[in-house]
């Protein structure tokens, strides 16, 4: 026996040390501070610090500024600036662990470094310069603080810049829902039939009910009540993380003056203004991905159809390297699989090809920088017509009187008469699309009649209040238009009548409304709520008739809102599908009155006790909620748990030229710059200023901005002209 158990013990000892061969993974060293800063040499970017803490980036080139952003940007958030990175290297997972395994896998399945690879010899040599300068910058911040650069992470380079936007603008559009819907084995599997067996069918999913928006407004110089062009910038995104607003300026005397707001990782302001124009972003919900049935050789596993012909699978094994615990990391090893159509998922037995708007792009940088530089409308749509960002809305205004509303994406030219909405046969190459639809054939809406353009997420079909609106019957089905309006979209049809002059006060009266439409999707849901007998449900009715009185409205104050949104989150949290089943309203009844009993001790608290904006010591109530014109997210809705504002409005501009081409601009930010810092001033100092809605003055005056600084330094070392 004892040698029986020496045995089993030498082998027990022998597999957990060949499971600690397996897993060891040490991370590599990171270069020199010398080697790391050595290219800081090629560049000169005055930082200058407002009483904000805003940096304005001065440089005598848009690379210097760019350099001197990256700088800046990662004294305040490096630390999401190496998890964006990481992310888009596909090696997260070594750093955080197994939950963030599948951001690696859809990196590489989504072949964004192979293509990046292939294509980096025809990306413009100055777009590259900008990617090094902004890498630069990063490694000459990584250089002076080793000890919170990750492991193995270093240096940073121009390709870390330009595949980050590879890899995230798809995701814009929403192209994650179909693959997670298709891992989960959760995707509608239905085949499309041939335009002879089926007329066209084409269906729109509607939004989730507290999916985040944006509103963007334009306002022509023949609306307003002083004649001004108005340009309202209101994004809605996480107020923290890798997609959350930064505010910057960049100044380059030879180049660019711009402001407004980016991400980690980004060498580009990605929506904001210049002296002379604005945009403003939001999403919009177009179909711009295609599944393909795959019908694989039943006597070949390798090969696939196409057209009568039986083709070989491109196959490449990878390796996900997910972290345990120290150096010890599990080595995943995962095969990827593409056809002609593009990366393939395997789902519910079958597999299933995805083809995607701004797969194998690489230009985005590109086109970015372009609409950086635009001097006036005519530069502007010259950006816009390069087509390499695969979606997003613009929402444009200058001090020339313009305003304009694009539907902007990579519409693919798609065979007509199928119904795209569904999985399409993966045996005909003619159903294979290759390119886009040129930018003219993209729905636009340029100086309407009425001078008011808008959206909220909502239908290009109604992007203003005049009589002007694009027409559905002017584009083909298949470009996959949506029909859908939002809350916020029906309100500001609702708050303007083609013809009432506009106010600045008025239009931030509009920004800041917190008022449900009757026709929104969100009173609807509640009016089957209203209307439910529950006679048997004695318990229920008191929080029934709070929700019948409710004004619809989440200001502070309000004491009806908080069970009315409770409810409304309920049936979001149980992802209920019928809002008007007996058994659906019921749960969502009982749930958000065992919710507000548990955290606030009543059914009736002011709304202002629970919709808070809370960021470190600060702790106050914020109006909004979600879904409206003044758009306030939050989480947490555990028995147990308060919730806190998590998105919606983050960083916002007004800006307004006069006719003279005078620009005034006001500017806040939800939370203030320092992105990480708890102890700095600047980690909540706007908090405040956006509770009551007030706003901050921005300029481009640089003199101006130096004589008033709070703080101003110079980052490296190219001897000056």
């Amino acid at each position: 026996m004892i040698k029986v158990l020496k045995v089993v013990g030498i082998l027990l000892i022998t597999a957990l040390l060949g499971l600690a061969y397996w897993t060891w993974h040490p991370s590599g060293q990171n270069p020199s501070a010398a080697e790391l800063s050595k290219e800081a040499n090629n560049y000169q970017a005055e930082i200058i610090r407002d009483s904000w803490g805003v940096p304005h980036i001065v440089g005598d080139t848009n690379a210097d500024t760019s350099f001197g952003l990256a700088y800046a940007h990662a004294e305040d958030d490096f630390e999401t600036i190496q998890e964006t990175v990481a992310a888009t290297r596909g090696v997260i997972a070594q750093y955080r662990g197994k939950d963030a395994a599948p951001t690696d896998y859809m990196v590489q399945l989504m072949n964004v470094w192979p293509t990046l690879e292939r294509e980096y010899k025809n990306i413009p040599n100055h777009v590259k310069s900008i990617a090094k300068a902004y890498a630069a910058g990063i490694n000459l911040y990584a250089a002076e603080n080793p000890g919170t650069t990750w492991r193995g992470l270093a240096p940073f380079t121009d390709k870390d810049v330009i595949a980050g936007f590879m890899f995230k603008t798809p995701f814009f559009y929403g192209l994650d829902k179909p693959v997670t819907a298709l891992f989960e084995g959760k995707a509608d599997l239905e085949l499309a039939l041939a335009p002879d067996q089926e007329s066209m069918a084409w269906t729109v999913t509607e939004s989730p009910l507290f999916e985040r928006g944006s509103n963007a407004i334009a306002v022509a110089p023949l609306r307003s009540t002083d004649q001004k062009t108005r340009l309202l910038i209101n994004s809605h995104q996480p107020m923290t993380g890798p997609v959350a607003w930064y505010e910057a300026h960049l100044h380059a005397r030879r180049g660019w003056k711009i402001q407004g707001g980016l991400f980690p990782g980004t060498p580009v302001i990605l929506h904001g203004f210049t002296p002379n124009l604005g945009w403003a972003n939001t999403v919009n919900h177009i179909d711009l991905w295609d599944e393909y049935l795959i019908e694989v050789n039943p006597e070949n596993p390798n090969q696939y159809k196409i057209d009568d012909q039986w083709v070989e699978f491109q196959r490449r094994e990878i390796t996900l390297l997910v972290k345990l615990f120290g150096n010890f990391k599990w080595p995943a090893k995962r095969e990827v699989l593409r056809t002609v159509h593009g990366p393939v998922i395997e789902s519910q037995g079958q597999l299933i090809a995805l083809r995607y708007a701004g797969m194998g792009e690489v230009n985005q940088l590109e086109q970015y920088i372009r609409l950086n530089q635009a001097n006036d409308f005519e530069d502007f749509m010259a950006a816009m017509e390069l087509q390499y960002l695969p979606s997003i809305n613009y929402v444009y205004g200058d001090k020339a009187g313009n305003v304009a509303f694009i539907h902007n994406a990579q519409y693919p030219k798609r065979s007509e008469g199928w119904d795209w909405s569904k999985v399409m046969p993966g045996n005909k190459s003619e159903l294979i699309w290759r390119g886009y639809r040129p930018f003219r054939e993209v729905p636009k809406l340029v100086n309407p009649k009425s001078g008011l353009v808008f959206n909220a997420n909502n239908t290009p079909f109604s992007a203003t209040d005049g009589p002007d609106n694009l027409q559905s019957s002017e584009f083909p089905e298949s470009m996959g238009l949506a029909s859908n309006q939002t809350n916020r979209s029906q309100r500001l049809i609702e708050l303007n009548d083609g013809v009432t002059l506009i106010s600045e006060e008025e239009l931030l009266r509009q920004k800041f409304d917190v008022e449900y439409s009757v026709n929104s999707k969100f009173y609807k849901s509640l009016k089957n709520v209203i209307e439910l007998d529950l006679s048997e449900h004695s318990e229920l009715q008191e929080p029934q008739d709070i929700i019948r009185d409710w004004d619809r409205k989440v200001d502070i104050p309000n004491r009806n809102a908080a069970m009315a949104i409770s409810v409304l989150r309920e049936f979001h949290h149980n992802d209920s599908e019928d809002d008007s089943d007996e058994e659906v309203i019921l749960a969502a009844l009982k749930g958000a009155r065992e919710y507000l009993l548990a955290n606030y001790g009543s059914l009736q608290p002011e709304w202002g006790e629970v919709n808070r904006l809370k960021r470190g010591d600060f702790n106050q109530a914020v109006s909004g909620g979600p879904d409206v014109l003044r758009a306030i997210y939050s989480r947490g809705h555990d028995a147990d748990e308060r919730a806190y504002a998590t998105a919606g409005d983050t960083w916002m501009a007004l800006v307004s030229w006069d006719a003279d081409g005078q620009q005034e601009a006001k500017v806040l930010h939800q939370f203030g710059s320092a992105t990480l810092d708890e102890t700095s001033k600047h980690y909540a100092d706007q908090a405040a200023l956006f509770v009551k809605e007030q706003w901050r003055e921005a300029t481009f005056d640089i003199e101006k901005i130096r004589s008033q600084a709070a703080n101003t330094y110079n980052v490296g070392t190219r001897a000056p002209k």
